[in-house]
């Protein structure tokens, strides 16, 4: 014999009872039954407490169920009680009540309810009632959050649109060609994938007046529209100081005066060289930036960097000038650290990347091969950088 039944019948009604009771609990929810004919209403414990009505104050009759119910809800409440009526099958609505009477505390209940079916046809009704608050309100919230995430993404989409119009009307066109018989130029720049970490990395390629190649890559610290305004202070003006025909050097002091005393709480990093189309000599100084690589017969090496400090972090420290004798199928690659700095790897591998890439730049043919030879080495090195820009110009000297 059980356990249950040493106890007797009358226990196991009272453990049942306990149990469903707990049942209700854990569902938040209860039942009610309404009679037409005596007028009799009973509810579960737990319907009392949905309601936040006490118990002494007895069930709410069917005829004032209506003033619990929220104005705007109402005309539900009236639908579900006829249809209730009228089938056999249970029917549901959700609606909203004023727990307590209280207008502050509404909840959103799901009432599911059929007809008490007698001799002469439905004598009441039977009804389930649970309070679905928490699930509604979860359901809301997480709709809003979504809300949220869109408009944030729309906003971000619409952002990461201006800076990149606004940074092409600012740079020169990505085909820029010198317009010299014997150089060729190409440049890559690939856009961060994150639209924050949109910065001030830009390019310049222009013949000079006195038929020199200008030839420059920078970067501005910072990212968003704030960089990208730095970078078209920075680089416009190089290209106004650039006519006075001015070495390169010189050009730094002068971008180094503009940026401590213009461009205020920020940095920028620059390489700036001419290119002498005659005598192949590459003249050139740096500020805080990495240096150039040259690529010769197989061969990628860094240019052994001149003296030279970020602008606009020491007034009264000159830059120093540096010259290189490039030769037919050289090749001289210029870039900005996106190129090289990854989150997930540090500078010294980086540059190894870019070093054993750079040397299948050339090609077999430099003049039809570099801009393909620049595609390679970004996707050697594992393509666009999430977290910041990266700039490439490649300059190859034709024999």
């Amino acid at each position: 014999m059980s356990a249950a039944g040493l106890l007797g019948p009358e226990t196991d009604a009272e453990m049942l009872a306990a149990r469903l009771a707990h049942a209700q609990r854990l569902g938040n929810l209860g039942w009610a039954e309404w009679h037409f004919h005596t007028g009799e209403t009973t509810w579960s414990d737990q319907v009392y407490t949905i309601f936040g009505r006490d118990p002494d104050k007895g069930p709410i009759a069917l005829p004032r169920l209506a003033e619990h119910v929220v104005p705007a809800d109402v005309a539900a409440l009236d639908r579900l009680l006829w249809a209730a009526l009228r089938c056999v099958e249970p029917v549901q609505a959700e609606l909203r009540i004023r727990r307590g009477g209280n207008w502050s505390d509404l909840r959103d209940v799901r009432v599911v309810l059929e007809p008490l079916m007698g001799d002469g046809g439905a004598v009441g009704l039977h009804g389930v009632i649970q309070d679905i608050t928490g699930r509604r309100r979860a359901e809301r919230m997480m709709s809003e959050s979504r809300r949220q995430l869109l408009e944030a993404r729309e906003r971000a989409a619409e952002e990461r649109h201006v800076m990149l119009a606004l940074r092409e009307a600012i740079l020169p066109d990505l085909a820029c060609s010198p317009g010299l018989p014997d150089i060729r130029v190409a440049v890559r720049y690939v856009s961060a994938e994150k639209t924050a970490s949109l910065g001030g990395d830009w390019f310049e390629a222009s013949p000079a007046p006195d038929g020199r190649l200008l030839l420059a890559v920078g970067d501005v610290s910072g990212h968003g529209l704030p960089a990208i305004a730095h970078m078209a202070q920075l680089r416009h003006a190089l290209v106004g100081l650039a006519m006075t025909g001015r070495p390169a050097h010189r050009l730094l002091d002068w971008l180094n005066e503009l940026v401590l005393h213009q461009i205020r709480d920020t940095t920028a990093t620059a390489v700036i060289g001419h290119l002498d189309p005659e005598t192949r000599v590459f003249a050139w100084s740096q500020a805080g930036h990495l240096a150039p690589v040259l690529v010769r017969d197989g061969t990628a090496t860094p240019l052994d960097p001149p003296r030279g400090v970020l602008l606009g972090a020491a007034e009264g420290r000159p830059y120093e000038l540096a010259t290189t004798r490039l030769k037919p199928g050289d090749v001289l690659l210029m870039f900005t650290d996106g190129l090289v700095e990854r989150r997930t790897r540090d500078l010294d591998v980086g540059l190894d990347l870019v070093m054993a890439a750079a040397r299948e730049v050339p090609g077999r043919d430099l003049e039809r091969d570099l801009e393909t030879g620049l595609d390679k080495l970004l996707a050697d090195i594992g393509g666009p950088n999430p977290e910041d820009d990266a700039c490439l110009l490649g300059v190859g000297i034709l024999g």
